[in-house]
This record gives structure tokens, sequence and C-alpha cells, in this order.
């Protein structure tokens, strides 16, 4: 709800605002992964970085990657030396630095380091080797070398395929130490009783090294450390962090703003099956999470409805391990030493692993997101935008980040678009997303490094001419979500490691906005009044939730508590025959997801209203410094057109972050508020700010618009070819089939102007990829991405003038040796809009 404000407060905030918005200051800067992945050579290092800086990226992630020759040791005199210089360089033009804490992923090993200084940090994990007791009166258990015997189990199998256990009459079968690995067992019963034995052995993990042979499955592949024990970790802070400080801790806290830890990985990389992580002495945090010994077994077999508590509680016991023997030692040394813990953990929605960032993280990666179909709110990676976000926001975090685009071209490594980039950007920002880190900008792509996890997405693509233009938007988009609060009054309630995507989905496609909220954080932070739970900066008066079992009994009892104090639950249940348990006043159990859908849209009192419903429209409300802005995303393939309505008072503007340009905006009032009418083109992010100071009742002007449209398909030119060309895809003419690079069109037109036109619009029709127009030798505008539409109504002259467009395809059709299309398709149309 829209409140009055002062009306001087007002009109200040709003001018800095207006500035800020349009030149922010360098802290919201992309904050690229720089692969070092070549001879590093000291001069090239500081040539790139200086490019980075002329094209507006004040920051970068340095991040040792495959490629870097064996005479470059990882963190040796000769590497730090190079970081040293870099960083020196990066200082002196105020740039910022995130140091990456590995080389090269997943984080935690010292490229290897720690399980060669002591093998006994290896990675580890738990197995259950099972042998039938038919005919075995007596069995010697396989082991092998540096195993560990946790558990020896007699256990009777169940069902018609015998594929699960009667999990109560498990018994553990006590081994004499003089037997070695050899049990005995006296079956109760006639029924299919087998031996289980549990060890703990080494997983085999590795992780990706720096060096050419230490990748995935090749022998040099750098052992995974055990990420599980307190002492391992110790080490690895030492050999990593302190390694860097002693080195350029001078800039820790002004220069040097982070450290980076990557997707740790429990088992490391191409590690052994069927393992579950584990470690040394981890059996009484199995039983102190509540499972007893003998439940071992449901890790892996089924037994009713009580296995999902058990494997639930040992998530739990694993997840609070790694918080304690991982992630809170790098807070803590990170905190000493005045820079923040960022980065992300390995799953897309492992919330609750993000409580000991100070930059909480995640990760888009593989095209598991995207713009086609319905990517982006479908599966659990449709999940990562808001886990680092809400995170942050429940946490009192003013940044999170993503790691974004890496190997996230469609069906070619190089075939990322910057059309894709742009909503991948956006998809990010609307859900609270504020640091980007674009994967990656390559130091090198020689070699075998050109299809390392692909593409480049800055100096060596075709958008890097233009890339000031994408610095300067993740700039703006970045700075309008830092301490901006959003206003939904539903969360969706979670689990530490599972946010609901099917309960996202109906709210995503109604305009109806969310924030996940742990449920940890509402057993310990959470304050109940009025009907509301508040925490940190929110407040929600509906919880949505899927299945209340699948909560902790505390949580349950809290939500109880929330409903008697007026608040409003909804879930959704499967089960027709629901529990009535939590059944009571303000607990409300639908059976489908429309239904509890449906029933939130009822409940909510007030949002923002876009009409007709569009489902690929993303809206979030937020609040900076007292002013309500409106950021809306287009996320689908056509324009959207329709009537905003917004409960409030204020002068409405149009905010263009790709553009830099504020504009009024129509509006009408009606009930207490304003309906302005709108169109978010295809790939297009608009804010709608209000203006505090200056009245809303404002006339709608109704302009009619005559359209004439010319045919613009025929005459066009291209560099090389004599005649006129047909608008086809370049992969068709002779010897372009796997061309990468730039042809410029070229036309006369005649145009005659009406004394009364209000615009004319120049359309291209189908481009591939980059398209920049010029008009009688001026350039007028860069196209990145359909619609490839400009006005030309300000430099057409009347009679003769030359149309030049220069069109840059894929690289992926050179580096990739593919025939995508490329070049001008059309069809083009010059349309002249009159008055009438």
């Amino acid at each position: 709800m829209v409140t009055n404000l002062d009306s001087q407060k007002g009109l200040q905030t709003i001018q800095g605002l207006r500035s800020q918005f349009l030149q922010p200051d360098g802290v919201f800067t992309a904050m690229p992964f720089w692969f070092w992945n070549g001879r590093l050579e000291r001069e090239e290092l500081l040539r790139q970085l200086r490019d980075f800086r002329d094209k507006g990226v004040e920051g970068f992630v340095l991040h040792p990657r495959m490629g870097i020759p064996d005479t470059i040791g990882y963190l040796s005199d000769e590497f730090m030396t190079l970081v040293e210089a870099v960083v020196d360089e990066a200082a002196s033009m105020n740039m910022r630095v995130i140091l990456y804490d590995e080389g090269m992923y997943p984080s935690g090993s010292a490229n290897g380091e720690i399980v060669r200084r002591n093998p006994e940090f290896a990675s580890r994990g738990l197995v259950m080797i099972e042998q039938p007791m038919k005919n075995t009166p007596e069995w010697s258990i396989p082991l092998e070398e540096g195993d560990r015997i946790v558990s020896v189990q007699a256990i009777r199998r169940t069902g018609t395929d015998l594929e699960g256990i009667e999990a109560s009459k498990t018994q553990i079968i006590e081994m004499a130490e003089e037997f070695g690995g050899t049990v005995s067992f006296a079956p109760p019963d006639e029924g299919e009783w087998s031996y289980a034995a549990f060890i703990d052995r080494l997983s085999l993990g590795t992780i990706r090294g720096i060096h050419y042979g230490q990748d995935d499955g090749e022998p040099g592949a750098p052992r995974a450390a055990d990420l599980l024990n307190p002492a391992a970790i110790q080490l690895f802070i030492e050999l990593t962090h302190e390694r860097y400080y002693e080195r350029i801790g001078r800039h820790f806290g002004s220069s040097i703003i982070a450290m980076f830890t990557d997707e740790p990985d429990l088992l490391g990389r191409k590690h052994r099956k069927g393992m579950l992580p584990w470690t040394a002495g981890f059996l009484e945090e199995f039983i102190r999470s509540g499972n007893r010994e003998e439940e071992l077994a449901l890790l892996w077999l089924e037994s009713g409805d009580h296995t999902a508590d058990v494997r639930r509680r040992y998530r739990k016991a694993v997840r609070h391990r790694m918080e304690q023997s991982f992630y809170k030692p790098l807070h803590d040394w990170c905190e000493a030493h005045g820079i923040a813990l960022t980065g992300h953990p390995a799953a897309s929605d492992d919330m609750g692993l993000l409580r000991y960032f100070h930059i909480p993280g995640q990760d888009i990666v593989w095209r598991w997101l995207a713009p086609e179909g319905d990517l982006g709110i479908t599966g659990k990676h449709s999940t990562m935008g808001k886990c680092s976000a809400d995170s942050a926001r429940h946490r009192n975090k003013s940044r999170n980040l993503n790691e974004c685009f890496g190997v996230c071209g469609k069906g070619n490594s190089w075939a990322l678009t910057a059309d894709d980039m742009k909503w991948y950007l956006d998809w990010l920002f609307v859900r609270g997303v504020n640091l980007i880190c674009p994967h990656a900008f390559y130091y090198s792509i020689d070699g075998e490094r050109l299809h390392e996890r692909a593409p480049d997405v800055g100096p060596n693509n075709i958008w890097w001419p233009e890339y000031s233009r994408f610095s300067q938007y993740i700039k703006r988009m970045s700075w309008m979500m830092t301490e901006s609060i959003n206003q939904p009054e539903v969360c969706i309630l979670c689990r530490a490691d599972h946010l609901s995507w099917e309960l996202a989905r109906p709210l995503y496609e109604g305009q109806m906005e969310f924030n996940y909220l742990e449920e940890e954080l509402l057993q310990e932070e959470a304050v109940l009044k009025d009907g509301m739970i508040t925490i940190a900066n929110q407040r929600y008066r509906i919880v949505l939730l899927e299945d209340v079992e699948q909560f902790e009994p505390n949580t349950r009892e809290k939500l109880k508590e929330f409903v008697r104090h007026g608040g409003i639950v909804v879930e959704h249940n499967r089960v027709t025959a629901s529990p009535v348990s939590c059944a009571e006043p303000g607990w409300e159990i639908l059976h489908t997801i429309k239904a509890a859908a449906d029933r939130v849209d009822q409940l909510l009192p007030y949002r923002a209203e876009f009409k007709p419903v569009s489902p690929g429209l993303r809206i979030s409300h937020v609040i900076k410094d007292n002013i309500h802005l409106y950021v809306l995303v287009n996320e689908g393939e056509t324009a959207i057109k329709g009537t905003l309505f917004v409960n409030g008072e204020g002068k409405p503007e149009l905010w263009d972050a790709w553009s830099g340009t504020i504009t009024p905006a129509q509006a009408e009032v009606r009930d207490g508020g304003m309906d302005i009418a709108l169109t978010i083109e295809r790939r297009q992010c608009l804010v709608l700010a209000l203006d505090p100071d200056a009245s809303s009742n404002i006339d709608p002007v109704s302009t009619k618009l005559e359209a004439v449209a010319q045919d613009l398909n025929e005459g066009w030119q291209v560099d090389g070819a004599e005649g006129a060309i047909s608008l086809i895809s370049w992969t068709e003419w002779e010897g372009r089939a796997h061309f990468s690079g730039t042809v410029t069109y070229t036309r006369e037109l005649e145009w005659k102007p009406s004394a009364s036109y209000a615009d004319v619009i120049l359309d291209l029709g189908e481009v591939h990829e980059m398209a920049k127009v010029f008009l009688n030798g001026q350039l007028i505008e860069t196209k990145l991405w359909s619609p490839y539409r400009c006005s030309l109504s300000d430099h057409l002259l009347t009679g003769k003038n030359v149309l030049q467009v220069e069109v840059t395809n894929t690289l992926a059709n050179r580096y990739d040796q593919v025939s995508l299309p490329s070049g001008i398709l059309g069809p083009v149309t010059l349309t002249t809009y009159t008055e009438v």
C-alpha cells in the first residue's frame, strides 16, 4: 500500500533516485569470472584488465582455470607474483576483486594439495554391502585398504520383489575385534535375512585441476578432500586463504571484497557410485539427529513412511556438519580479515547452506533454465534466483550473487546469444539477485580452451564492442534491487534443502509476488504479531506450503501459533484424506495446486495487478528510500500489452535501464489508485516509479495513429556480391556455411514526409544476431535482440536516403562448425505513423 510521504523529502528522494539510477556507483558492477587459463604473462593480464575497465566492468573474480602451464604451479611464487601485479593495478583503477579459493573446482581441496599432504584427509563416503544369510552362517566382510566398519546389522527383506526391509526387526551384530571382518548371525525366523555392513570408505572423488591432464577422469585429476573433517578444512584455509593474505593482505577490505567458494562436493567428482557423504565419527551425529543406528539401511532401502523421516534427519545432520566444518570456518576467517564469504553450494535449491555466506549465491549453468518452453518456472533449478535473494532478504544481507551463463548456449557451446543473456539477466533481477558474475571472460580461447565450459561471454565474443551497454544495464538493475524492500504478503514455506517450484509457478503466472521462507528461520527468527510474520524487513500474512507433514514438528506448532494470531495458512496436500491435526480456523487444506493458488489470489488484499493476466509477465514491487518502484519483466516471446493498476498516489514514470531513459507514463485515476496503460516489449524490463510529490490525476492522451508500411525486402546489396541479394541466411551462400563475422547490407530508400507524421519505424524482422543501423552514414542504433526495430524519424531526409545495416552473426558457426541462421531474414518494413 502506498502511503502519504513528506512532500519535500519525497521530491529530494525521487530526484536523487533518478540520478543514482542513471549513473549508479561502480560497486554495482558485474563481477565476471576471469579465467586465467593460459600461459600467463603480466603485460597481457594488465592489458585485459584495462580493457575490462574501459567497457565499464569495474570488478572481477580471479579464477585459476584449466590451461595454466605446468611451469606455473597453483599458488606458487610465480603465480602469486602475477596475482599481486593484477590486484595492485585493479586497486589503482578503483576496481573490486573477488578471490577464488580453489584451482579449479569444486572448492575445498587446494588443487589436491590437502590429500597430498595428508592422505587421511581424502574424501569419504558410506556404503552398504549386503550378503544374503541363506547358506552363509558366517560372513567375511569384503574390506579395502582404508575402510572403517561403522556398523554390521541383520536386516529382513520384505515386499514382492524383496525391495524393502522390515525395519522393526533389524538387529545390530556385535563383532569381536579378534575376528576382524568376520561375523555370524542366526536368523530368528524363516524370512529372507541378510547381513548388511556399513563401511566408511574412500570415495576416490576428484576435482578439476588447472593443468592439462587434471580434468575429470584423467590420471592427474586432484583428489577431493574430506569437507566434513574440520582438520582438513583448517589445512585448506592455511594453504589458500592465508597464502593470499600473505601476499596481498594490504588490499583486503578495500579492493579485495570477498572470497568465492564454489559448489563444494562432499564426495568429489567421479566418486564411486552408491555412496552417501560420511566421515569419521559421524555415526554419533546420525544418532543425535534423532535416528537410530539400526536405521542406517533406510538410507538406501524402503520401509514405509518412516523412511522419509530418517533420510530427512540424515540430510539435516550432514548439512549441519557441513556448515560447522566447512562454511563456518571460511565465514569466520573472511570476517576476521575484513572480506565477505561468497559463492554458492552445489544444489540449486540448497538454501540452508547459505546461512554462513555474507553474500549468498547461486549458479545458472547448462541451460537448465532458458527462455524456451517453461524452463524459467519449472524444475528445481527455477528456484535458484529466489534461493539466494530470499536468503539474503531474511538474513539482512544487502547483496546476493549469481554466477550465470556458464555452458548456456542453445545446443552448441558457442551458441549463447546477447538475446539469451538479456533474458537471464532480467530473470535474475526481477527475483531479487543484485550481484552478477558472468561466466566467463577468458584469458585465452586457444586450442582446447575454446570449448572449456564455453562460451566466453566477454572480450572474445561478438558483443564486446557494445559491452559497456551491458555493464551499465547490470549496474542500474543491481542498484535497483539493492537496499530495496520487496512487498509480497505471501511466503512459500520451504525446507532448507528443497524449494517448491510447483507452488511457485502459478504465482509467477498470476503476477503474485512471493518469497521463499526457510522453516528454520520461521522457528528461530520470525516474530508473530497481528496476523503477520515479521522477519528482517519482510512481513507476510499468508503462508503457502506443500504437505505440512514434511516439516519438523516444531514448525507445525509455529504455524498453529501463527493462525491463532490471525495469520492464514494455505496448504496444498494431494492426499484427499488429509490429516486434520492442523485443520483449524485460518488453516485451509486444498488438494490441487490450482486451487491453492486461486485461494491465495482471493486472499491477497492488494497487489499490483496487470490486466489481462499474462503468464510471461513478472512483477516485483519494491520500496527504495520510501519511493515505490514496480519492476516489470517480459519473460515471454511476444510483446505484452495491457493495464497495470497500482494502489496509491504519485506521478508515474517509466524508467528503462537498458536505454537509460525516464519518461512520463499516462495514467487514469480510479478507486484510490491508478491505471497505467503499458506495452512491455519482448526482452524488455521496465521500472514504474511513483513520484510522491506530483499528482497522479493525469488525463490519458488518446492520440490515434494511422500506420502506412513500406516494403523494404528488395534492393539490398552486400559486400562482395554483384546485384541485389535475397534475404536468406548466409549459410545458404556459397562458401559461407560456417562463416562467422560481419556483413554490411545497403540499399537506398525514398521518403516523403506527411505534414502530421508522428514517427517512422524501421523493422528488420528476423535478424541473426547483432545489427548496427546507419542512415546516411550516421549510426542510429545497435540492436542485439528482437524486436529489431528503431526510429528513423529524426534522421530521414526528404527524398533519397542510404540505409546500411551491419550484421554480425554467432561465433558458433566458426567455432562449433555448425550452420545457424545468419544475417537479415526479414521481412523488412518502414512504417510511417501519422496522427489522425
